[in-house]
């Protein structure tokens, strides 16, 4: 009986194998139809080791790109453009400072008077050292004087030239102004002189209604012309300024500091006024 089982299963195996049953437990692998097994082919880079074969596509390296290169391009030339000019703009600022540099050397000596005309005689303009040194060897007695600057002041109180509110000189302001007029002759001579009238901030008595101003000018011609007539200081070194109440040199809040304040001033200056 086991005989005839036995050759029962190998009749049913043969008979799955020429049907050929893909559950046949004795069926090998066997070569695929032709046109359907991938082809086999060398790994790249490996030599000797195979596999199936992918498509290839040819190899392109990669680009390195930048997201809107143009317009990073004209940023660029633009900020090119811009630095240039601050360059020159820095430059030319740099000159400008150089100018006015040298015409600031050049002029911070000369006083501020009058304009003259140039002329071939006119002479040196006398340092600031030397004015101040200068300034010891006048002999005016118990006048204030100071350094100004680049200029030497002199003040004489207006109630030895005048009388209140009035600018007709007194009768003993001619032996004052000569005085003055020779020492500054004496010490500087040839320099411009300046003659300034000052007055304080009192109301000013009289019948006729004058401002400070008027008086100060009026003031101020009287002494100028007694000096250019009488003393020897000449007319082309003699100039007038009336100021009026607007440059005390003390406080008018006293009595004393507003006769300070009323008063001419006699201001040498540096320049010298030309020969002729």
């Amino acid at each position: 009986m086991d005989t005839r089982g036995a050759i029962g299963r190998t009749i049913c195996c043969l008979a799955a194998a020429l049907a050929g049953c893909s559950g046949n437990p004795f069926r090998t692998a066997g070569p695929p139809p032709p046109g359907l097994a991938p082809p086999v082919v060398e790994a790249p880079g490996v030599p000797g080791l195979t596999g199936p074969s992918t498509p290839t596509l040819p190899y392109t390296p990669p680009v390195a790109t930048v997201a809107g290169g143009s317009d990073a391009v004209a940023v660029e030339a633009r900020r090119r453009e811009q630095t240039e000019i601050l360059e020159e703009e820095v430059a030319a600022l740099r000159e400008q400072l150089a100018s006015t540099s040298r015409q600031l050397a050049t002029t911070r000596h000369l006083p501020t008077a009058p304009a003259t005309p140039s002329t071939s005689d006119e002479r040196e303009i006398t340092g600031d050292t030397v004015m101040h040194s200068a300034m010891s060897q006048l002999a005016l007695d118990d006048l204030p004087v100071r350094f100004d600057g680049s200029v030497v002041r002199i003040e004489l109180p207006a109630e030895r030239l005048f009388e209140p509110g009035e600018a007709a000189l007194v009768p003993g302001a001619a032996a004052l102004l000569t005085m003055v007029a020779e020492e500054i002759d004496r010490v500087y001579p040839d320099h411009y002189v300046g003659i300034e009238g000052h007055t304080d901030t009192s109301p000013l008595p009289g019948i006729e209604a004058r401002s400070p101003h008027e008086l100060a000018a009026a003031r101020a011609e009287a002494v100028l012309q007694f000096v250019a007539e009488r003393t020897p200081l000449a007319a082309k070194q003699l100039f007038l300024v009336a100021h009026g109440a607007n440059h005390p040199v003390v406080s008018n809040a006293t009595s004393a500091g507003r006769a300070r304040n009323r008063r001419m001033e006699f201001v040498v200056y540096p320049e010298l006024a030309p020969r002729q």
